[in-house]
């Protein structure tokens, strides 16, 4: 009776395999015959995770976002990595010979990861707002789609992160870069809303709390992965704090940077590129008081009452704001290089000096 009741197990295990088998063919084959219809920018996003399956592709390939070289956060943390060289403290399973070019191979990991999870963040970014859809747009079973896609996609390369995290051995690395994806969703959650009905009459937004939003969605990523870096080579926790400031403050002044381009570069505005949410924006709001705030929205309306974002820029060009932006971000920049001076003069030392630099030039 127990080799009967065995067989029966067995062969229904084998059934359900096969049933199984059978509906995933049938799933597999009805993609293939929806994504023969989908749009090219679909297509893109299937391109995207072919290239993101293989780390090594994605890492040596040019990923542009239009403005800003999404590689920038796997450097620095190879950067830093080299700059403070193997530690002094280091546990007999760290060996000089195991570095590549004064490197740890774990530490090159870790920045394939960093770039990995910013990376899924910017696909899910990508995601439509399907209430401000309208007929222009095109079809909305192709929006629909296409943010189908952008979380599946996102969450593939989340996927590939997490995997290589566990990699690395190391509970406190698992922990720092957890924790950095946490600040990331909550800084992406209370992120302050752009549009102007949204956020012209409200008086909650100022500095504090763009700086603190603005950490958690764009500098705390780069600043623990910075810190694991140390932690993977066993450096001690002034190292790992040195190396978790560099990050954060060139994190908010390459922000601060980006936010000033319209002020002191473009001679005009659109909606595409004006953000109430910029770093101008909010200093002058906190400047000239919400009652005089809300009267200049006022006046850079047309009479259609659209909103001149042209009018609007040189209105805040003539206060304090677009200065005292580039006060806050020279402060950071210099910030960052004052974290770095305590590491051994090297090529990569100066490499990281030239990139706190360079993000207070404009």
């Amino acid at each position: 009776m127990h080799n009967i009741s065995s067989r029966f197990s067995t062969t229904f295990l084998l059934w359900a395999l096969l049933t199984s088998l059978l509906v995933l063919n049938a799933e597999l084959y009805s993609m293939k015959s929806i994504l023969t219809q989908v749009s090219r920018w679909e297509r893109a996003v299937w391109s995207a995770i072919e290239i993101a399956s293989s780390v090594d592709l994605l890492w040596r390939g040019f990923i542009y976002d239009s403005r800003n070289n999404l590689q920038m956060r796997g450097l620095v943390v190879l950067l830093m990595s080299k700059a403070a060289g193997p530690s002094q403290h280091t546990a007999s399973d760290l060996l000089p010979q195991d570095m590549v070019s004064g490197i740890y191979p774990s530490q090159r990991n870790l920045a394939e990861i960093t770039e990995l999870i910013h990376t899924a963040f910017l696909v899910h970014r990508g995601i439509v707002n399907l209430k401000e859809w309208t007929n222009s747009d095109g079809p909305l079973k192709d929006m629909q789609f296409g943010n189908k896609m952008s979380v599946l996609s996102g969450d593939f390369l989340l996927a590939n992160a997490c995997t290589g995290l566990a990699q690395l051995n190391n509970t406190k690395v698992v922990e720092l870069i957890s924790s950095a994806i946490g600040d990331l969703v909550q800084g992406i959650y209370h992120e302050i809303p752009n549009s102007l009905e949204d956020n012209s009459l409200t008086d909650e937004i100022n500095m504090v709390t763009w700086e603190e939003q603005t950490f958690l969605s764009h500098g705390a990523l780069l600043a623990k992965s910075c810190q694991a870096a140390m932690e993977l080579a066993k450096h001690d926790k002034d190292a790992q704090g040195l190396a978790y400031k560099y990050g954060k403050h060139l994190s908010l002044g390459h922000k601060l940077n980006s936010d000033l381009q319209l002020f002191v570069k473009s001679s005009s505005a659109d909606p595409e590129t004006f953000s109430f949410n910029s770093a101008p924006v909010v200093f002058h709001r906190q400047i000239v008081g919400q009652e005089r705030w809300c009267h200049q929205l006022q006046q850079a309306k047309t009479i259609g009452r659209q909103m001149d974002y042209t009018k609007l820029r040189s209105t805040i060009k003539l206060e304090k704001g677009v200065t005292s932006t580039i006060d806050l971000c020279r402060y950071h920049g210099n910030k960052a290089l004052e974290s770095i001076q305590c590491f051994p003069s090297s090529e990569a030392r100066s490499a990281l000096e030239n990139i706190a630099r360079a993000v207070t030039k404009f």
